[in-house]
This record gives C-alpha cells, structure tokens and sequence, in this order.
C-alpha cells in the first residue's frame, strides 16, 4: 500500500464536517489500508480521512495496548459515560500535548471494512482514540474541546512549530 500525506492544521478538509461513505467499495478499503500504513508510518494511535485530505467520514487506529486495529466507516456514538481528562496529541498538529476531557465509556456504531454494521463497547484509551477521530470526521480538533486559554496558547506553539516545519520543507 502507501504512505500518504498528512494535511496540517487548519488546511482543508480538517474544518469541515465529512461526508458519509455512500458504500463501501474497494477503493474505500484501499483508502483505509493506505491510511493504517501512513498513521504506523507516522507512530500514529488513529487517523482519520479528512487528515490524508479526504472528504469522507472513515478513520482508522491502532490501540497499543491491545493492538486492536480497526477501520469504522460512517461511525456513531449511540451513549456515553463518565468524564476524565488525558493527554492527547494529533498527526496534524505534531509536537502539541494537552489534556483533553473525553467520556470514559461509549457505545458505537459504524461499519467495518467490509461494509458489515456493527456495535461495540469501548473504554479507556480504545474510547479516547474512537472520539479523538470522530471530531475530525465533525470538523473539530483536540484543542477546540478545552479551555480558550490552553487553546490559544496551544495555536501560538502550533503556529511556530508550522513555521518551522515550512521552513524545513522549503530547504528541501
């Protein structure tokens, strides 16, 4: 398969609500095996399409605790429970840390890589990955879940660390 390039925030489409998957095709489960082999390439735990610069609401991860792999087309979140706060990152803004409150339990429903539908359960880090990759299916970011002073200060390291990655690229 491929690594693909990632798209850096805020480039299109990282700021816009994807569209749903009409079937899924080969094309489509191509797209999500180039996708697994660019967020490995990347030491990724999930990456979803509008990062790759796609338009489509399918996103994939990677649980490392328990390797779980796992591509989820069209992804719902049917319930939610608790609230706890952890360290998030994002391939489209690298180098960026911050705590980010999630819910610690929820139920969803997507269809696999094969287009079968399914329902499941996750908690945990597995929860955590699942509703990081949802936001960039809904057009949002980690930072636009916390506090507006972490997220400015957060956009002014982002905007240095962009700057610097522009600069690299452009002595290449």
């Amino acid at each position: 398969m491929a690594v693909l390039d990632v798209v850096l925030y805020p480039s299109d489409p990282l700021l816009s609500v994807a569209r749903p998957v009409d079937a899924v095709t080969k094309k489509i489960a191509n797209l999500a095996y180039d996708m697994f082999d660019t967020m490995d390439a990347h030491e990724g735990v999930g990456l979803a399409a509008p990062q790759v610069g796609v338009d489509k609401r399918l996103f994939v991860l990677n649980e490392p605790y328990t390797e779980q792999r796992m591509a989820l087309v069209n992804p719902v979140i049917l319930d939610e429970e608790g609230r706890e706060e952890g360290e998030e990152g994002c391939l489209s803004l690298p180098q960026i840390y911050t705590n980010v409150p999630r819910a610690v339990r929820i139920r969803v429903e997507a269809l696999d890589i094969e287009g079968r539908p399914m329902q499941f359960e996750a908690e945990g880090l597995l929860a955590r990955i699942i509703q990081h990759e949802l936001d960039h299916l809904n057009g949002l970011i980690f930072l636009d879940r916390v506090d507006v002073l972490t997220r400015q200060a957060k956009l002014q390291e982002w905007e240095t660390i962009r700057d610097q990655i522009s600069s690299a690229l452009d002595r290449t």
